[in-house]
């Protein structure tokens, strides 16, 4: 981690060289790589989709079936059942790779767990949750005024909050030693950090990187080096902020367009609508939402997205960061 010339320094992704994975897929929102080639995304029919690293694919929806049901962020258990945090059901759920579905939790503390929207395991089987919003509306807290948003760990017993007060909390990841635990705050418009306890509490936030990026932040995932990767969703770019907090673009599908500037104007008014946001979106993929890295050597960048039917994917100068179940 962070020895020598930092291999991402002059790096930015060659658009021709942009290939693509998966056909006919709805709201890929999060994607998870295994060793094998395959890839696993999160589906709006319900489900998961699993692409076969020949290019075959299957929907996997889940059972019994589940009104709403949202799969937004995806882990794999340690048996290799799909994790889900489900932001249709607000719920916490464990799908067989045959769809049979249990729920883990509906509520937490006592309450609705709200829109859940990203779930990850640490290395100690740990599961960790984060909720955007509590408002039923979840469209209604991209706003600059709304923080609502928690953390919530298991820890082999029952779900607790270790922190809260985010600003539409997405994304989570874990440094290589699992001492930090980053947190993209997508209405924050930063990446926030905080240090991870023996007992899984979590202190000392703190800024990481541009305390704002002028865009909404989704998904974020590290390479070997330490670099974190990110997605500017609606403004349709990836980042990397370096471990000095240097924020890099490595492709921009945006270019500083007159609709992602209008939107981010009316969010600093707190006037965002439906309007504004659908009026967003390069060409690559409409509004992308995850950076995963996959392929036998983990250099191969997929880019989880909302409005495609593709995974676009291209290759990084450097290996991204082994997650757990690798």
């Amino acid at each position: 981690m962070t020895s020598g010339p930092n291999p991402i320094d002059g790096f930015v992704v060659d658009r021709s060289a942009i290939a693509y994975v998966g056909d006919g897929l709805q709201r890929a929102e999060c994607v998870l790589a295994e060793r094998d080639g395959s890839l696993w995304a999160a589906d709006g029919r319900g489900g998961v989709v699993h692409i076969r690293a020949d290019g075959s694919q299957r929907l996997i929806t889940q059972k019994p079936p589940a009104n709403g049901s949202l799969p937004n962020g995806l882990a794999f258990a340690r048996n290799g059942d799909l994790l889900i945090a489900n932001i249709g059901t607000d719920r916490v759920e464990a799908m067989a790779r045959s769809g049979e579905t249990r729920v883990l939790a509906d509520r937490i503390d006592g309450r609705p767990v709200g829109k859940a929207n990203f779930i990850l395991r640490d290395s100690r089987d740990r599961l960790w949750l984060t909720v955007s919003t509590r408002l039923e509306a979840w469209s209604n807290a991209i706003s600059p005024n709304v923080a609502d948003g928690y953390i919530a760990m298991h820890d082999g017993g029952s779900w607790r909050i270790v922190a809260d007060g985010f600003r539409f909390t997405n994304e989570i990841r874990f440094d290589a030693r699992e001492e930090w635990l980053y947190v993209a705050e997508t209405c924050g418009r930063c990446v926030t950090r905080l240090r991870v306890l023996e007992d899984g509490s979590l202190v000392d936030r703190e800024t990481f990187g541009p305390a704002d990026h002028g865009a909404f932040i989704d998904g974020i995932a590290f390479d070997a080096y330490g670099n974190l990767w990110g997605t500017h969703i609606f403004r349709d770019r990836v980042f990397a902020i370096t471990p000095d907090g240097d924020l890099r673009i490595l492709l921009d599908d945006d270019r500083d367009s007159e609709p992602g500037k209008a939107l981010m104007d009316a969010f600093a008014r707190d006037a965002v609508t439906p309007e504004l946001i659908g009026a967003t979106g390069g060409t690559i993929a409409k509004w992308f939402t995850s950076v995963t890295f996959g392929g036998t050597d983990l250099k191969t960048v997929y880019i989880g997205n909302l409005e495609s039917p593709r995974i676009p994917c291209f290759r990084s100068p450097v290996a991204g960061l082994p997650m757990t179940h690798w």
